[in-house]
């Protein structure tokens, strides 16, 4: 799947997401977009998916409606040593995403 790690997400953690075609924001030149831009940039290059900690991006954005699947992790810190443990969950997650679906991972 192509996804994509919003600013929120260390760039660093690309490699872990192994199987994926992975892109950061910042790859893109998309950083500071807002949520609603992101996700309709995101549908223009065909991403499938968006993984953030934002979790007020479910309350600001109809995930549904935009047709990308959305894995937020609830970790307590967007620092890598917070993520990594929760790599596996994550992958899982993303393998059962479908189009407008909001996952949540961690907590």
């Amino acid at each position: 799947m192509r996804l994509l790690l919003d600013e929120c997400v260390p760039r660093t953690f690309k490699p872990d997401l192994t199987g994926h075609d992975v892109w950061h924001v910042a790859d893109m030149e998309w950083s500071s977009k807002r949520n609603g831009e992101l996700l309709r940039l995101m549908i223009a290059e065909r991403f499938g998916a968006l993984l953030t900690v934002d979790q007020n991006l479910e309350f600001q954005q109809n995930v549904r409606a935009s047709g990308i699947g959305v894995v937020v992790v609830l970790a307590r810190t967007n620092r890598l040593r917070e993520l990594r443990p929760l790599t596996q969950q994550i992958l899982a997650a993303i393998a059962k995403l479908k189009p407008g679906e909001l996952a949540r991972v961690g907590g």
